[in-house]
């Protein structure tokens, strides 16, 4: 099925604006701090995966947008998501992106100690506190879940279900995939900060219509058979297969010649780069020989970290090694190509002459992730930018309206 045909399968409608999101809401410091308080911290985040912790006491770190939280196995073998907070003073409890402790969590600042599920073990100089009852100091915990291996975290109760119940359209893919045994792999780190609003950077992910033009690598490898699909609740999947021919570029060429054919995975994934897409800001994407993650991770309205997370499979031979390195080639190039992109159209956004984008049915994905912010927050659907000081209430009333009219 070619990208054509399977877009017409999600036509935006006659008449329809075809324009998306209005310019304001990109540069909107309030509406920023309406999503930072009702989306994400509301909103499944995609923290690691649980072979990045493999042995007692290992642990990883994630930090979104004012609060921190860490994941760490405990001595039961189980892991935990806490606010990496020390409860006395509130200093970090432990600092870098992972690591490992014996033992123990030690506060730098004071020494407090606190042990592997959390719970306070004692304060430094106690006498000094007066009565304090340890049972009421452990770290504070955040809700995660564990699904085929990776693990999603929420800093505040929100609407959508439980992970698996979410997922459950990519369950099968992912079983395929195995995904719940795939290793770590050590890469240089792929963290880059762009001055854009974090929008800005879906809005380019979340199409193929610019594969032909802006991606040469990826339009050898498949871009003949690729193709964009959108599913309900904020999950989108793209997918294309590889193989029908040679390639020219180099890494194309010695990927596509290279790449042994994975006879464990299902027919429909042994020729084929998956990505599937999480709202609001995660992508898992898969080729035969390796798993990743991306994220844009929101740091204020004009500025966006993008970050994520490489693995392996455990059976890993050297052709699949080799493979796993091209495919990565390929990757980090187009995510260069992607970035200047996402520049350019977000400086778009503070120029007189935007008039909104006009969206091709190619480009269903921008229109569908607009639409699910829209949903959240339905302030975003008015053309001109309200007042920042009445933003939050002017949007709390549109929920409420909503609501009321069945429109949620």
């Amino acid at each position: 099925m070619t990208a054509h045909n399977t877009a017409k399968l999600h036509e935006i409608p006659e008449g329809a604006d075809r324009r998306g999101l209005p310019a304001w809401t990109y540069r909107s410091a309030a509406l920023f701090d309406l999503e930072r308080r009702q989306l994400f911290l509301t909103h499944w985040q995609l923290a690691g995966h649980a072979s990045d912790l493999p042995a007692v006491g290992d642990w990883l770190t994630f930090d979104l947008l004012g609060e921190r939280a860490m994941v760490i196995r405990g001595r039961d073998g189980t892991l935990r998501a806490f606010h990496n907070l020390c409860r006395h003073r509130g200093a970090r409890v432990v600092d870098g992106a992972q690591g490992q402790c014996k033992g123990a969590l030690v506060c730098p600042f004071h020494g407090w100690v606190y042990n592997l599920d959390g719970t306070l073990r004692g304060a430094a100089r106690p006498e000094s506190f007066g009565a304090m009852d340890r049972a009421d100091f452990g770290l504070k915990p955040i809700e995660m879940q564990i699904w085929h291996g990776f693990l999603f975290l929420r800093f505040a109760p929100g609407p959508q279900p439980d992970v698996a119940v979410w997922l459950a359209p990519f369950d099968a893919d992912f079983r395929g995939y195995r995904t719940a045994g795939v290793l770590p792999v050590q890469v240089p780190d792929w963290s880059t900060t762009l001055p854009v609003n974090w929008k800005s950077v879906r809005d380019v992910d979340n199409e193929g219509y610019h594969v032909a033009m802006a991606h040469p690598a990826l339009q050898d490898l498949y871009g003949r058979s690729y193709r964009d699909m959108t599913l309900p609740d904020g999950l989108s999947h793209s997918t294309a297969e590889f193989g029908d021919q040679p390639g020219r570029r180099w890494s194309v060429k010695h990927y596509v010649k290279l790449a042994p054919l994975q006879a464990w995975l299902p027919a429909h994934l042994q020729k084929a780069w998956n990505y599937y897409g999480l709202f609001p800001n995660t992508v898992i994407a898969f080729t035969p020989e390796s798993v990743m993650f991306y994220q844009d991770i929101p740091l204020s309205a004009g500025q966006t970290r993008l970050t994520g997370r490489l693995y392996r499979h455990p059976q890993e031979d050297r052709a699949m090694r080799a493979a796993r390195h091209l495919a990565y080639r390929i990757d980090r190039e187009t995510s260069a190509e992607d970035q200047q992109l996402i520049v350019w159209s977000n400086e778009s956004m503070a120029s007189s002459a935007f008039e909104g984008f006009h969206l091709s049915d190619l480009e269903h994905g921008v229109r569908a992730h607009h639409d699910q912010l829209r949903q959240v927050l339905p302030v975003t659907r008015l053309e001109d930018a309200p007042p920042e000081g009445e933003m939050a209430s002017l949007n709390e009333k549109l929920l409420k309206d909503a609501a009321r009219s069945g429109l949620t």
